[in-house]
């Protein structure tokens, strides 16, 4: 199966979309996002994707939990994930405070990617 993916430098445009002038710019001095995102291509390269809620719940989960920005990764997360799946075909009508409750568990490991992914599909 054949999906439209994003670099990590697209990435880093989504997140300096998204913050406010006040809010931490940048990346966390100590992580990759590279090497977030590169999971998301191993999982790929290796066929353990198989669809594009998978696809945009192993976005997520890498974002959501390197933390590789000084702030906003949740909001980041979010973003890509969404851009994710509208470049691939799925339109969602977002909840906001749902999804931002999901994210959050997603976050903190209290939600795991397949989990994640099963809600994204169901929605």
């Amino acid at each position: 199966m054949s999906f439209v993916l994003i670099s990590p430098d697209q990435i880093i445009e989504v997140h300096d979309l998204i913050l406010g002038e006040h809010e931490l710019q940048g990346l966390a001095a100590d992580k990759s996002l590279s090497s977030a995102i590169g999971r998301v291509e191993n999982r790929l390269h290796y066929g353990l994707i198989n669809d594009v809620y998978e696809l945009a719940a192993a976005y997520a989960t890498a974002i959501s939990q390197a933390h590789c920005f000084n702030d906003g990764n949740k909001r980041t997360a979010f973003q890509v994930m969404d851009l994710i799946l509208d470049l691939n075909g799925v339109h969602i009508a977002w909840n906001v405070e749902e999804i931002g409750d999901q994210i959050v568990l997603l976050a903190q490991s209290k939600l795991d990617e397949a989990m994640f992914a099963d809600w994204l599909r169901n929605l």
